[in-house]
């Protein structure tokens, strides 16, 4: 398939949409299923991160829709990935415990603990690494934590005390590869208005894992944090829609009206509204009629939609330039004034790459923030150069 803007109309791009849907129309699949090239198929899902979501539908149909050598590469997949699933929600438990022993309080987001809420099943996602929501004050006890439990920050104690912040803190556990973020009320600079870190600990809730009670953000500040998350990755890939779609629907109690005044309070209203229009437009997401009306009238929120749809077969191989991606921050947080706002706090709120060096680190202030757009600008591109 190569790194090429791909066919919105292709039967891969159909059929894979069809096996993320949490209302996946068995019909129609097992037409596309008849007429697509399931290598491609099989790297699609790869690219999107929904493999489990495609071998979660094979059994459905006889084995000669799909060439046994595919079937099997699937299924290869998948068991990796629900291995790799194993490994982390056993680390998950660990951790949990070492915190409450600290008396460290946490939540974890995404993950394992999204994986059971939006489809039942702790390996059903594909997740790389742990990521844990504390507050700021507790950053050094928690990086105390973190190395008792054989761990190694990527970022400095002397960072940290100097009063740097990273866009998350990173813990490597090197004797078994494990990646460990650590997010606080201050990393979260995708958040337009700043993390509400206290209310999310009042509203939070316990998810059963394997019979482990694990804290983890009510079902609506969860649905609102991974909308704002696909937004800060341009929902360039389709498990940041499935996971919507998939929350949505495994959870038909949620109290929208609630959902909504926190997007409100925070400035996300239209990152809201264009996760729910993308789950509900192309995974068929179940809204109920008063929310489908209500982000519907978002024009604004209907063309982001239009173009994200375009380029989401692309798996991030065909990016957005510089200037596109800076329009996109714009209008994905509101009206012109807030959203120039919010686009100069991201471009020049300096992260860890702009106050480290391969020889230690620079010293934060006025030059790490003019720094930044440079190296944005390098950076984007150079991966439009790539694609």
């Amino acid at each position: 398939m190569g790194n090429r803007l791909r066919d919105t109309n292709s039967a891969e791009w159909a059929a894979l949409l069809e096996c993320a849907s949490p209302h996946a129309d068995l019909t129609r699949l097992r037409e596309l299923l008849q007429r697509v090239s399931c290598p491609a198929l099989l790297t699609l899902a790869e690219e999107h991160g929904v493999i489990a979501l495609l071998a979660g539908n094979l059994p459905r149909f006889e084995q000669s829709l799909v060439p046994q050598a595919t079937a099997q590469k699937i299924r290869d997949a998948h068991r990796g990935q629900a291995l790799s699933a194993l490994k982390m929600t056993a680390e998950l438990f660990r951790l949990i415990e070492l915190s409450r022993a600290a008396h460290l309080d946490v939540m974890v987001v995404k993950g394992p603990t999204l994986a059971v809420r939006a489809y039942g099943d702790s390996s059903a996602r594909t997740y790389g690494d742990l990521d844990f929501l504390i507050r700021h004050k507790d950053i050094l006890r928690a990086t105390e934590v973190m190395a008792t439990a054989g761990y190694q920050s990527d970022v400095s104690l002397q960072a940290i005390t100097a009063g740097k912040i990273p866009g998350q803190y990173l813990f490597v556990r090197t004797a078994s590869p494990l990646l460990v973020e650590l997010h606080t009320e201050r990393t979260m600079r995708y958040f337009p208005r700043g993390l509400p870190l206290e209310e999310f600990f009042t509203r939070r809730q316990n998810v059963l894992v394997d019979g482990h009670a694990i804290p983890v953000l009510s079902n609506e500040d969860e649905l609102l944090l991974i909308c704002i998350h696909g937004a800060k990755h341009l929902w360039e890939r389709l498990n940041l829609i499935a996971d919507v779609a998939a929350l949505i629907a495994r959870q038909p109690n949620l109290d929208w009206d609630s959902t909504f005044k926190a997007s409100r309070n925070i400035g996300a209203d239209r990152m809201l509204h264009t996760g729910l229009l993308l789950a509900h437009s192309l995974l068929r997401a179940p809204l109920p009629q008063n929310i489908q009306s209500r982000i519907q009238a978002d024009a604004s929120a209907s063309r982001l939609g239009a173009q994200i749809a375009a380029w989401l077969p692309s798996a991030g191989h065909a990016p957005p330039g510089l200037l596109s991606r800076a329009l996109f921050r714009v209008r994905m947080r509101g009206n012109a004034l807030s959203g120039l706002l919010y686009l100069l706090k991201l471009t020049f709120s300096p992260t860890q790459e702009d106050w480290s060096t391969a020889h230690g680190e620079k010293p934060a202030g006025h030059l790490a923030n003019l720094s930044r757009p440079v190296r944005l600008a390098k950076k984007y591109a150079a991966r439009k150069e790539k694609s």
